[in-house]
């Protein structure tokens, strides 16, 4: 029987004839990027609610999994904060699997085929990430040097996400794509299209800069990748930017950062620009710089400077400002998930300072009604020239949660927001918060279970007493269950599992 080539071997094939210098250690590094993704997927196993796993037996030797169907999944324990060391295998009924599309392809559970596909292109632009980058397991290439620009920040990052098993999976992009748009590979300034469309098609919130217009045509920016595999259509040549962690997203020269369309599933889901988002792109943006101003300066919110659909999800375009205008003299802004890519965690009391700044702005806000989400890519810190967190940054405001019972109560006027957003729910609220904040930026940070306790215990004293804090140190913590969302693809939105609390010396 004729077995299609897997994704390791396909993405070799194509280093072949493209970069060819680049195989040897594409190939040096893929047990390594292996062991990452089963890592991360490991950790789904051992934490999420997966409906097939019966029950889960911890023990001296590590933990085994009672699945439905009777066999046995046994592996090492799994810190659920842990963003270093490998799970190198598991054994299913005794037979060990060091890769984990194999497994989950083995495993044989509902919508399984497709997910180990995406793991299998997880692990092989993982192991091309790593390559091109000149590193290995730790994922951190780069020079004692700080960036001097924000998007050099960006191409830092060579893992991708810290615990999602997809972290590095771009189906539908060919190696020649990952190597010219992904910010990890430090391609040159990616070369945008505009395409004119009548200004009377055209759904606008904010203003359309004049440079972006042609007589009555507004031009949106696309992606190249999006008009070739998506629109199908030729563009005219537009400006050249830095593309950054979201891959959709790019710094233009002159500093605002252009979010444009790019149908592609990328971690979790297809990341569209929604008609509905760029219709409330603009009240949001002034209804979170509002809110932004309560926080006594500790936090700022990059503004949305104008959105474009042409009443398509596949073709628009949202300008905002560049988190580096928040930057004082000699100040420099960075995304958290960066942050892992420096020694300031590892400095005495730096990661103290960090949470207690992040637990204060997240909480304050939490208190008058918004729920950020603030994981590593959307949380932005500000740094003093020798490294102390001074204040934060937040972009992107599309997937927070606003409780308008919380506004009324503080005399915050509620505008015109989606009702996707608006929640008085408060699980769902403090879900957002907490499974982003502190198991998303300060967890990645940390990188385990430990550090993370011991900077949550002294950050959160002296905070104000709220129920929401108590909720955070007292109950288990929120977060997505990642692997459980991919493998239940007739299930719309997030789905949530609950972590042993850091603060908790028993975790539950």
């Amino acid at each position: 029987m004729h077995r299609p080539p897997t994704a390791e071997a396909e993405v070799a094939a194509e280093l072949d004839a493209v970069r060819p210098a680049l195989a040897p250690r594409f190939a040096a590094e893929l047990p390594g990027a292996r062991a990452a993704v089963l890592t991360r997927l490991w950790r789904a196993f051992a934490h999420e609610p997966l409906p097939w796993i019966e029950r889960r037996e911890p023990g001296r030797d590590g933990l085994a999994l009672r699945l439905s169907d009777g066999r046995r999944l046994h592996g090492p324990h799994a810190d659920p904060y842990a963003t270093t060391g490998c799970v190198t295998e598991v054994r299913l009924d005794g037979v060990a699997y060091d890769d984990p599309a194999r497994l989950t392809t083995e495993l044989a559970v509902p919508s399984g085929g497709g997910f180990a596909a995406e793991l299998g292109h997880s692990v092989a632009s993982l192991a091309l990430s790593r390559a091109d980058a000149g590193q290995g397991e730790a994922g951190e290439a780069h020079s004692d040097e700080w960036p001097v620009h924000d998007w050099e920040w960006e191409q830092r990052v060579v893992d991708g996400h810290p615990y999602h098993p997809n972290c590095r999976s771009r189906p539908g992009f060919s190696v020649a794509e990952q190597l010219a748009y992904g910010p990890e590979h430090r391609p040159p300034p990616v070369r945008l299209g505009l395409l004119p469309v009548p200004a009377g098609e055209c759904l606008v919130a904010g203003d359309w800069p004049t440079e972006l217009r042609d007589g009555d045509d507004l031009l949106i920016p696309v992606h190249p990748w999006q008009a070739a595999h998506v629109l199908k259509r030729s563009c005219a040549p537009g400006p050249a930017a830095h593309p950054l962690m979201s891959l959709r997203t790019l710094a233009l020269p002159d500093g605002p950062h252009v979010k444009t369309s790019l149908s592609a599933r990328l971690t979790s889901s297809v990341r569209d620009i929604s008609v509905g988002s760029v219709a409330s792109s603009a009240v949001l943006s002034a209804f979170a710089e509002t809110l932004a101003a309560r926080t006594d300066g500790l936090l700022h919110t990059t503004r949305t400077l104008g959105a474009v659909t042409a009443d398509s999800p596949d073709l628009a375009a949202v300008l905002r400002e560049s988190p580096a205008v928040y930057a004082g003299p000699g100040e420099h802004v960075v995304p958290v998930a960066a942050l892992a890519t420096t020694e300031l965690p590892s400095r005495p009391g730096w990661l103290v300072e960090f949470a207690r700044l992040a637990l204060i702005v997240g909480l304050r806000l939490l208190e008058l009604g918004v729920a950020l989400e603030a994981h590593g890519q959307n949380l932005l810190v500000v740094l003093s020239a020798s490294g102390a967190p001074l204040r934060l940054v937040y972009r992107d405001l599309a997937d927070i949660r606003v409780s308008p019972a919380r506004l009324a109560r503080h005399g915050v006027p509620l505008p015109e927001l989606p009702e996707r957003i608006r929640t008085d729910d408060e699980e769902a609220l403090r879900r957002k918060l907490f499974g982003s904040l502190v198991g998303g930026a300060l967890a990645g940070t940390a990188g385990g279970r430990e550090a993370l306790r011991a900077a949550l215990t002294t950050a959160v004293r002296g905070l104000p007493r709220t129920p929401d804090l108590d909720a955070l140190c007292e109950r288990p913590l929120p977060a997505k269950a990642l692997t459980l969302m991919r493998l239940s693809p007739g299930v719309p939105g997030d789905q949530w599992t609950v972590l042993p609390n850091p603060l908790r010396p028993q975790g539950f």
